[in-house]
């Protein structure tokens, strides 16, 4: 009985690490539920809830950052965006970031910037960002907002991570649910940089 029990968990934690995490669980809760995507659940463009696929015809919206100021996405605007959504409890977003950190390391100059939104408390995001050393920004999303926002950006199943990839002029060209790897960085953002 033992041993099938870890079987299960042992199976579940490895389709928590294929796919994502479920943006609505809680670190504290023994019974975490998941929604997990097949890896490489995609879209190429979409069009959003709003009936755009361009960000700057979207309602903006601004957070508090890590660093205590308010920011938008309208920040940024002019540079290749990869807004991406995670929590400190996600297993997923955290093997992604020490790639995303390399990424804005070797490609800030060629307009990248990379744009964290952490859906949870910011003491614990702040932990997160510290242990793995986030070179780039982090908005604070906390956990009882985010429903409303994931969903105006095509998350309406709470999926976390999921990166948004926006062009320099604002075309959403890349939605990524789950975890997102090498290949599809080299495939739909690389091409986007200058």
């Amino acid at each position: 009985m033992v041993v099938r029990h870890t079987i299960v968990i042992l199976a579940a934690l490895g389709l928590l690490l294929l796919g994502g995490c479920d943006g609505q669980a809680s670190a504290a809760a023994s019974t975490q539920e998941s929604t997990v995507e097949k890896p490489g659940a995609q879209t190429a463009t979409t069009a959003l809830p709003e009936k755009t696929n361009n960000a700057w015809e979207m309602a903006p919206f601004a957070l508090e950052s890590l660093d205590g100021g308010k920011h938008s996405l309208e920040d940024w605007k002019g540079k290749v965006i990869m807004m991406n959504f995670w929590a400190s409890w996600c297993a997923p977003c955290q093997y992604e970031i020490p790639e995303f950190v390399q990424y804005q390391k070797t490609y800030g100059s060629r307009n990248l910037q990379l744009v964290g939104i952490g859906v949870d408390q910011k003491r614990k995001l702040a932990n997160v960002a510290r242990s793995l050393g986030i070179n780039y920004p982090v908005l604070v999303l906390p956990p009882k907002d985010s429903r409303g926002l994931m969903s105006k950006w095509g998350n309406n199943s709470g999926i976390i991570p999921y990166t948004v990839v926006i062009a320099s002029d604002g075309r959403i060209k890349y939605i990524h649910r789950g975890q997102m790897d090498e290949d599809a960085f080299n495939r739909y953002v690389k091409p986007l940089l200058n």
